[in-house]
């Protein structure tokens, strides 16, 4: 098993950037969803979960920072979204609050809301490293599931409890990743509105790729080996 890609997404739900190496630390890949957009109203990080506009931002992690680049001539988050936001860094004492549709088919109806890890504005503390196969993949777009890293061959899901070295970095497999409705968003670049990859999904289990934990941090190129330890 090996990397044939790596990802990093320095802004919670907008686009990422794809990477021929990363630093992996204590809370994943070096800037991944390190910030988010942040309602200043009800002081939730914004996901595409609920706002799907958010996949149309993009942003890039330059010099420990993100650069964001916003849809047409839109210069300002706040003006874009058409609401008081605000771009924030997660710290160590900084977590961010979410929001789902509770029936992910009814846009319109009852919402959960919960509150994520320190450090990072990952969804859960289990969730420092997603990692997918090709095979699993299939003939969807890569960019539905926002892995940090792609393998090239498929069984990731029984994988379930196992200790990985993935180039110098080890991680533990926390959980085999549930599905949400983040897999139907459209996007820039021809990906449609498609309700039926989640529906897909659900039919065989739920679940599509692994979350780990970072054990050790290390240093992952593309074309390293994934070895289970």
């Amino acid at each position: 098993m090996r990397v044939v890609d790596l990802w990093r997404y320095p802004v919670k739900s907008m686009q990422g950037e794809r990477l021929d190496r990363a630093s992996i630390t204590r809370t994943g890949i070096e800037g991944d969803r390190r910030w988010g957009v942040r309602d200043r109203t009800s002081g939730y990080v914004l996901s595409a979960k609920t706002v799907p506009q958010l996949l149309y931002g993009s942003a890039r992690w330059i010099e420990g920072r993100p650069v964001v680049t916003l849809p047409g001539e839109h210069e300002r988050l706040g003006e874009w979204l058409g609401r008081d936001v605000a771009l924030t860094e997660a710290g160590d004492d900084e977590r961010g609050t979410y929001e789902i549709n509770a029936d992910q088919f009814d846009e319109a109806g009852e919402i959960l809301r919960w509150n994520g890890p320190k450090g990072s504005f990952h969804d859960s503390n289990r969730n420092q490293l997603h990692l997918l196969s090709v095979p699993s993949i299939g003939a969807w777009d890569v960019r539905r599931f926002r892995p940090n890293v792609v393998v090239d061959e498929g069984g990731e899901l029984e994988l379930l409890g196992a200790t990985l070295r993935i180039g110098t970095a080890v991680v533990s497999v926390a959980k085999r990743t549930d599905r949400c409705v983040m897999t139907t968003r459209p996007q820039p670049g021809g990906v449609a509105r498609d309700q039926s990859v989640l529906r897909s999904i659900l039919a065989d289990g739920g679940d599509l790729g692994i979350s780990c934990t970072v054990v050790e941090p290390g240093e992952v190129h593309v074309g390293d080996a994934v070895q289970v330890l």
